[in-house]
């Protein structure tokens, strides 16, 4: 063992690593006894291709070579992109992609394999202007020789000028070129909805559907048709579940034709059965549990029927696992295995379930739970570990006291390394992170990026911040009219409680996130509340002028999303001038580092510059500005992770003072070195993708 200063240990983690192994498995589905996914690919430009594993096969194939890339921008976060039915010449597979936004079908065993066809017209696949069309969420029906999804219509060039409704598209292609062919299944009545299921007799049809000013974890409608007519169509529409303070976060079609939903109305997203013809829910499993989350991505599954009629599950307080419940007894058995956390991507073949699942020393893997057999084994997207696991952190679940004695519960990372310890009584350095969302959470799992610091000596705290999912809708709701308050309290809570239990240096704590989490840690560094906490900061692609962001900076999903965290504009404008961080630059006083995409329609560049023109104007700390042309809300793309990852790390080995020659040096800043158009104000070299840009 050696002797070495926390924050200089030698890792063979490096941000190459991090960015190779960046992203996981998504939306997990069958087509006849085979199993297909959406896998990352973040060295072929940040793209998603679709992967097919057949029964008896060791490896995934996959589907779509580059440049396809399985990826829908309804509701700009997206959701399921893809469907598929086995069919006598093979599998069918309806896909979104992102370049263009058009619905593709492919016939993969089709002879000479044949190429993608489209199966709806060109549009601009931006939305801007009016007329682009995207598509998510597909069903495949054969039978009608149709793909149902969700169609979501620009028709102007601001981001309210959308129209979302269940939507047919046929088989056959002759939509490519002709809008009209597509068959709109409902009113255009409500703002946001799934697509359609159909029951099993094919008689009715279930969605979810909610409006403006409520995101889908406040409030949504279970709505209720039956189905008519030849092809078919939605009629006698009704409401069954839900409503303004009820959130229906899911429903499905039991294998006997019963409706079951996962509702939030006693508290908790738990499971019922709902009564079509009086509304009347069921509880399943009454449980203090969350067996849902946040709607974020349409498509998401967290429960899935088996034709037995046992229900597969996913249930727990702060992480959720896999469980088979009886309905009929109440009786709920969880997979075994070392899993501890499981993705909303559930699927069914026969006595099977098969999941996404990870845990706090493994990726995600693609995990199949025997029912009857009890047992579980991976099928796919194994994890390996790319390095000796001694240096991953050492993990765990914290709670710690907040303000007024509330709880705040918290992911804690500590340093580890095989070979190195530090000097006596020295304290290690921490960083904060805080989620994005709000409206979500951080999982326990083993994530490269934490240990790339762990491992050198840095330790991570995740906080679950009250307004995170997890924890029952009253944890959710501390966050009502009080984001930029509570969010930023919690997570000075988490850092005071290490530093007080002597955990961490309490001189060296950063603060950073992402998205929401980028707007909490920009507040953190200009509040009165947090002075003299935080060193540094680290603000990735945040949300920073709240005026902006709710008078049409932002994209139409959560344009009114501020009603609920800060409150309606109209009523109190000051509150949202008052916690933005572009009206405070004057308070910030210690170094950070900005990360933002070009591209992103969610938090734009035009919030990150705006808060840039405000600190150069009061002469502000020193700070470097990187932008990322190509990267949207969130980074996708190889060399943009691998650049980001070790501009952070620079800005935490200035900062703290750490010893270390192997991260690219970070050129910070208080004042412009150049103004000259397209010369970088940190590091004096014309931008580039993943280079820095001139400051505004």
């Amino acid at each position: 063992m050696h002797r070495l200063p926390y924050g200089t240990w030698p890792s063979p983690i490096d941000a190459e690593l991090v960015a190779a192994r960046h992203g996981e498995p998504e939306y997990l589905g069958t087509v006849g006894e085979e199993l297909w996914w959406t896998a990352p690919r973040p060295a072929e430009g940040g793209r998603r291709t679709l992967v097919r594993l057949r029964p008896g096969e060791a490896a995934p194939r996959t589907v779509l070579p580059a440049p396809w890339n399985v990826r829908t921008r309804v509701i700009e976060y997206g959701g399921h992109p893809w469907a598929g039915a086995q069919t006598a010449a093979g599998p069918l597979i309806v896909f979104t992609h992102q370049g263009d936004q058009r619905l593709y079908a492919v016939e993969p065993d089709a002879p000479g394999g044949a190429a993608p066809r489209p199966l709806t017209p060109v549009s601009p696949a931006g939305g801007g202007g009016g007329g682009g069309l995207r598509w998510c969420d597909p069903r495949v029906h054969p039978a009608s020789g149709e793909v149902w999804c969700v169609l979501e219509e620009h028709t102007g060039p601001a981001p309210g000028d959308v129209r979302r409704v269940p939507a047919a598209v046929p088989l056959d292609g002759s939509a490519a070129d002709d809008r009209s062919a597509v068959r709109e299944l409902a009113e255009e009545r409500h703002r946001f909805v799934t697509t359609p299921q159909l029951s099993p007799d094919g008689r009715h049809a279930v969605w979810l559907a909610w409006d403006h000013p409520r995101m889908p974890w406040d409030g949504t409608e279970l709505r209720l048709a039956e189905v008519v007519g030849g092809p078919p169509r939605l009629s006698s529409v009704r409401t069954v579940a839900g409503g303004p303070t009820e959130s229906v976060a899911q429903a499905e079609w039991a294998a006997d034709g019963g409706l079951l939903a996962v509702t939030d109305r006693t508290g908790w997203w738990n499971l019922h059965r709902v009564d079509p013809a009086t509304g009347r829910a069921t509880p399943l499993c009454p449980r203090q549990e969350e067996f849902a989350d946040a709607l974020w991505h349409l498509g998401f599954r967290w429960f899935a029927p088996l034709d037995d009629g046992r229900v597969a599950v996913l249930h727990g307080r702060g992480a959720l696992r896999l469980g088979v419940l009886d309905v009929a007894t109440g009786e709920l058995a969880d997979a075994p295995g070392p899993w501890t956390e499981w993705a909303p991507s559930l699927a069914t073949l026969g006595r099977h379930v098969v999941g996404i699942a990870a845990a706090r020393d493994r990726g995600h893997e693609i995990v199949r739970f025997d029912t009857v057999a009890g047992r579980c084994d991976v099928l796919a997207e194994r994890h390996r570990d790319t390095v000796d696991p001694a240096y991953y952190p050492r993990s765990e679940s914290r709670t710690v006291t907040g303000p007024d004695g509330r709880e705040v519960h918290a992911h804690v990372h500590s340093p580890h390394h095989p070979e190195a310890l530090p000097p006596d009584g020295e304290l290690p350095p921490y960083v904060i992170w805080a989620h994005g969302g709000p409206t979500g959470r951080a999982p326990l799992v083993l994530d490269l990026e934490i240990a790339y610091y762990t491992s050198r000596g840095i330790g991570v705290a995740e906080v679950n911040y009250g307004g995170s999912t997890g924890y029952g809708r009253a944890y959710r709701e501390r966050l009502r009219g009080e984001w930029g308050v509570v969010d930023v309290e919690d997570c000075a809570a988490v850092a005071r409680a290490l530093a007080a239990e002597g955990a961490c240096d309490p001189a060296r704590i950063a603060i950073r996130g992402g998205s929401a989490g980028g707007w909490t840690t920009a507040v953190s560094l200009v509040s009165p509340a947090t002075e003299g906490l935080y060193a540094c900061g680290t603000i990735k692609f945040p949300v920073l002028d709240l005026v902006g962001w709710a008078t049409g900076e932002t994209h139409d999903f959560e344009s009114h999303y501020l009603e609920s965290l800060v409150g309606p504009i109209a009523a109190v404008p000051e509150r949202y001038r008052e916690r933005s961080p572009v009206h405070h630059a004057d308070r910030v006083s210690v170094p950070f580092v900005l990360l933002q995409g070009l591209d992103d329609v969610i938090c734009p560049p035009a919030q990150a510059e705006r808060l840039l023109a405000a600190v150069r104007k009061r002469g502000g700390p020193r700070h470097a500005y990187l932008a990322f042309p190509g990267e949207g809300h969130g980074f996708r793309r190889a060399a943009t992770i691998r650049r980001a990852v070790e501009a952070e790390l620079a800005l935490y080995v200035d900062v703290f003072g750490l010893d270390r020659t192997d991260v690219p040096p970070l050129d910070l800043r208080a004042e412009v070195a150049s103004s000259r158009p397209g010369v970088s104000r940190t590091e004096g070299r014309p931008p580039a993708d993943g280079a820095p840009r001139p400051t505004p």
